[in-house]
């Protein structure tokens, strides 16, 4: 039933999205832990998977795999996050042609589906502005948003220009918020780049207040069950607040985020989702919310039609 569900797979970084027969075949070695001992200890895993880009074709195959192994779980739309500097930009020679061969993979893979242009909040503080001119000069073409990720301590306040750039050039903005960091930083992400989704968003169930307040905007919250269990935000499965979340009336999405660093896919989250509990039509509304809070087209919004 899961992969013939309609739903948009929303929450998914690229590099940390690797086949693993793939990673294997580009020389990769690393085994990747259940949990992670710290953030840290993710964020090495995740930058040291693009040592396996060897040429640009690597990254245009990368990402045309990824969006075909989230049809094939079931996703009726795709957004691909990447953040198009450092590694990719030495493989390409510029950030413009990295958006051209990863809008043109995404157009190449078959399946509907988007780019999240991204920020991260320690590597681009010094240049906030870059990537949401970058995601801004690419809207229309392939680019649907603009992610701002990263270290959650990181303030969030150099960002704000940004995300008005993103906004004014019709682009959804889809910070991280509520993982690392609990209620206040949701509330200060919401007032300082007013976004239309939130990646994870789970830490909102500690407040009340502010899970009625998520609920009566409709923003969504695009939750990785497996991510928020590997990293330590929640101690085990059964202590995931997704359930209370959606009985809130609270849209939420379902995601992967990192196929290969949390030994998932979308399918599978779907099936934890399930075994968290969930009825068929609360995963029902959970694929529709994810369909509704896309940036997909009417084309891929018929689908929700009765």
């Amino acid at each position: 039933m899961t992969p013939l569900l309609p739903k948009a797979h929303l929450h998914l970084h690229l590099m940390g999205s690797i086949r693993p027969s793939t990673y294997a075949e580009l020389g990769g070695e690393a085994a990747f832990p259940e949990r992670y001992g710290s953030w840290e200890e993710f964020v090495a895993a995740y930058r040291a998977t693009k040592d396996v880009l060897r040429r640009p074709d690597d990254l245009h195959r990368l990402v045309v795999e990824l969006v075909a192994d989230s049809a094939a779980d079931g996703a009726v739309w795709t957004e691909v996050s990447i953040s198009p500097s450092g590694r990719h930009r030495a493989l390409t020679g510029s950030d413009e042609a990295t958006m051209e061969i990863v809008c043109d993979a995404v157009t190449a893979a078959g399946a509907p589906g988007g780019v999240v242009v991204g920020i991260d909040r320690e590597r681009d503080a010094a240049d906030p502005d870059r990537m949401a001119l970058l995601a801004a000069a690419w809207a229309g073409r392939g680019v649907v948003g603009l992610g701002i990720a990263g270290d959650e301590t990181a303030p969030i306040a150099p960002f704000g220009r940004a995300a008005e750039v993103a906004h004014d050039a019709g682009l959804l903005v889809v910070p991280h918020s509520g993982e690392l960091c609990g209620p206040e930083s949701i509330r200060e992400d919401l007032r300082v780049v007013r976004p239309d989704r939130l990646m994870h968003g789970v830490r909102a169930v500690e407040d009340p207040e502010l899970v009625r307040e998520l609920a009566d905007r409709g923003i969504t919250l695009d939750v990785g069950i497996s991510s928020n269990v590997a990293l330590g935000v929640v101690p085990d499965l059964a202590s995931h607040p997704l359930p209370d979340l959606v009985r809130a009336g609270v849209p939420c999405s379902v995601n992967a985020d990192d196929t290969l660093l949390f030994g998932t896919g979308l399918a599978h989250e779907y099936e934890l989702a399930r075994r968290l509990g969930l009825t068929d039509a609360e995963l029902a509304a959970v694929a529709r919310a994810s369909v509704v809070g896309s940036a997909a087209p009417a084309s891929v919004r018929e689908v929700l039609r009765p």
